[in-house]
């Protein structure tokens, strides 16, 4: 069995990237009132606060500042996922393999963190969450995706609705 060492600092703040496992569906946007009264009620329970969130169709992406004194991001998202998860149509038994794995659930077992180094980093993260639904292929706009922190960005001014630009501007047509 692997052993995966996670970053542990208490109040810091951290980078997520959390995938479902059928790579192909679209359940997190589909059942996107659950999943956010979900992730509402564990904040509540287990504050932190999100800095910045983005949420796909199959994965989504997070900024987290824990608070002082804690580290534990590991159960709010276990919290998350298994909430979300109840009450979802039943799905069809898992593979051998996903057994073996224990991935018995909607998600991958496993998750992606990242400990913020500085300024810079959490920068390019938050960048790199609101610019992805773009990189996808879902919207041709940053401000065309609805499930986004980018929204939030634009309402207190830190960031211009146009941010990101336009994909389809890259095609050499320019608007003609």
């Amino acid at each position: 069995m692997s052993y995966y060492r996670r970053a542990n600092v208490a109040g810091g703040m951290y980078f997520f990237t959390v995938t479902i496992a059928d790579r192909s569906a679209d359940d997190l946007v589909r059942h996107i009132d659950r999943l956010r009264r979900v992730y509402r009620v564990v904040g509540e329970q287990r504050p932190f606060e999100t800095v910045a969130i983005c949420i796909l169709p199959d994965h989504l992406h997070a900024i987290w500042s824990l608070p002082d004194g804690d580290a534990d991001f590991a159960s709010r998202w276990m919290l998350i996922k298994s909430g979300f998860s109840r009450g979802l149509p039943v799905r069809p038994p898992a593979s051998a393999s996903k057994l073996r794995k224990r991935e018995k659930g909607i998600w991958q077992r496993r998750y992606w963190e990242h400990l913020t180094r500085d300024e810079n980093d959490l920068a390019r993260h938050i960048d790199y969450i609101h610019f992805n639904p773009v990189k996808h292929g879902l919207v041709a706009r940053v401000q065309d995706w609805p499930h986004s922190s980018f929204h939030r960005y634009c309402r207190k001014g830190l960031l211009p609705p146009e941010w990101g630009g336009d994909v389809r501007d890259l095609s050499g047509n320019f608007g003609e």
